[in-house]
């Protein structure tokens, strides 16, 4: 329990900090450290994150960094991609489990090392409300798939796509966090994909952290956290790379 409340304790910090459920740590953790398989380290995940986005939600909002028209339009797809990302959980291999969710890491590390910056978002259109929509389901469809928040595609999406300041977005991407959280883990324990024991003890040990890294957000340049987050991806990624080889290695 000291090892699990030790990987709350640093994905709250980075939850915080990017906007992001923590996730991204939390499934390496899980299966490399405390030794998961990867289904039930990713909806173990998902359970963790409610606590951690709840904590990090507070102060982005207490900051007036949250976009809640925008959180609402992104919710409303998330929720539905949840759903079928816990689903696609009980078919696919762990193999590309674990692939997939490399790529996906790698293909965040070189979006954050593209210098982007927003502004302010424009009015909300009906184009844009089915544009928010999409990138509700894609992260939703990450969350429940690989046990992440979505913050990965969110808060991207929100900057480059919708000019939205980098502050605000990880507020907003936060907002959306939760509920995906809530579907997503409700699906998963009804598989038995999730412990909860344990997911609670690291969400719970990551609120104090979630609002320290909150906090950090809305003085850090955005550079150095882009810069900083994207190279914690590419180690985790590397880490996931290599076990992955040792089970080929095992299994020949």
């Amino acid at each position: 329990m000291v090892r699990v409340a030790l990987v709350g304790l640093a994905a709250g910090l980075l939850g915080g900090m990017f906007g992001v459920g923590g996730g991204i740590l939390i499934v390496p953790a899980l299966t490399i450290v405390l030794g998961f398989e990867h289904r039930l380290a990713h909806g173990t995940s998902l359970a963790a994150i409610l606590p951690i986005a709840g904590a990090s939600l507070m102060t982005y909002w207490a900051a007036g960094n949250v976009d809640w028209p925008v959180a609402l339009w992104i919710s409303v797809g998330a929720i539905a991609g949840a759903v079928a990302g816990t689903r696609l959980l009980q078919v696919i291999s762990k193999r590309a489990l674990t692939i997939a969710f490399v790529i996906v890491m790698l293909a965040t590390a070189v979006r954050l090392f593209i210098p982007t910056e927003g502004t302010e978002r424009d009015a909300l259109t009906v184009l844009a409300a089915i544009g928010l929509l999409g990138v509700g389901v894609l992260s939703g469809t990450l969350a429940g798939l690989l046990g992440v928040g979505g913050g990965v595609i969110m808060v991207p999406a929100m900057v480059v796509l919708f000019g939205m300041p980098s502050v605000v977005a990880k507020g907003t991407s936060v907002a959306v966090i939760i509920p995906t959280s809530i579907m997503g883990t409700i699906r998963n324990r009804a598989v038995a994909n999730a412990d909860v024991r344990v997911g609670a003890v690291i969400g719970l040990a990551g609120v104090v952290s979630a609002v320290a890294g909150s906090l950090i957000a809305d003085r850090m340049s955005d550079p150095v956290s882009n810069a900083l987050f994207a190279v914690l991806l590419i180690v985790v990624a590397l880490r996931q790379l290599n076990t992955l080889r040792g089970q080929r290695t095992v299994a020949a």
